[in-house]
C-alpha cells in the first residue's frame, strides 16, 4: 500500500518557496526541516538542491510513513529517513551543525510553546551564522493582513483554540530571546510571509 500522503497546498506554495530558499540557503549543507508533513517540500527542494543534505522529521506516525515513502519513490539520496522531533522537547535528539532548519506551516497550527519551542531548539542544532526558515500567515502589528487570514484563523481556532495566526513581532520576541535576528520579512503568495532568522555568526 501507497503511504504517501498528498497536500493541495504543498503544490501551490513549492515553486515560491524554493526560490527564496535557493537564495537563503548555502549550496551545500545540512537543513533540519521540522513538521514536514506528506514529505513533499521535502523530496522537491531536495531534488533541486541536489548539494544539502535533507533531514525530515514530524512527530507523527503517519506524516513519517509519507516522507518516507516519497522518499523512496523519488529514489533521492540526500534525504535521510524522517526523525520524530517534538520541537518542545528539551532535546530534538537531532544532532547540530545544521546550517539552516525550516518550520514550514507549523507555527499557525501549533500551540504557542511550540514556538518557543522551535526558537530555543534551533539556537541549540544551528551552526554560527545558520538560518531559520519559518513559512505561513502571521498578523502583522496586531492585525491580519486579509480578511482570509482572519476567516482562516477562525478556522484553526475551531480545530484547536490554541492554535492562531501569530504576530510577527511576537515570533520575532521570541526569537531574540534565544539569541536568533530577524533578518528578511518577505511576502509571499496568498498572503503569507517568509520570515528568515539568523544566529550570531562566530
Amino acid at each position: 500500500m501507497d503511504a504517501r500522503q498528498y497536500s493541495p497546498s504543498t503544490a501551490r506554495n513549492r515553486e515560491a518557496i524554493l526560490a527564496v530558499l535557493q537564495r537563503v540557503l548555502p549550496k551545500e549543507g545540512r537543513i533540519l526541516e521540522l513538521a514536514a508533513g506528506t514529505g513533499e517540500h521535502a523530496v522537491f527542494f531536495a531534488a533541486a538542491m541536489p548539494g544539502l543534505h535533507w533531514q525530515p522529521s514530524d512527530p507523527d506516525e503517519g506524516a513519517r510513513a509519507s516522507i518516507a515513502a516519497w522518499t523512496a519513490a523519488e529514489a533521492l539520496s540526500n534525504v535521510a529517513a524522517p526523525r520524530d522531533i517534538d520541537v518542545c522537547a528539551a532535546d530534538w535528539n537531532a544532532g547540530e551543525g545544521y546550517d539552516a532548519v525550516l518550520a514550514i506551516n507549523m507555527i499557525h497550527i501549533s500551540p504557542w510553546e511550540a514556538t518557543l519551542g522551535l526558537m530555543a531548539g534551533a539556537a541549540r542544532v544551528l551552526k554560527p551564522g545558520g538560518a531559520l526558515f519559518t513559512y505561513g500567515a502571521y498578523r502583522r502589528n496586531g492585525a491580519h493582513t486579509a480578511p482570509s487570514n482572519a476567516e482562516f484563523e477562525q478556522w484553526l481556532q475551531s480545530r484547536d483554540p490554541r492554535f492562531g495566526v501569530r504576530d510577527i513581532a511576537d515570533v520575532e520576541a521570541a526569537a531574540n530571546a534565544r539569541g536568533l535576528t530577524l533578518c528578511e520579512i518577505l511576502d509571499m503568495p496568498a498572503n503569507n510571509f517568509s520570515l528568515v532568522f539568523r544566529t550570531p555568526a562566530a
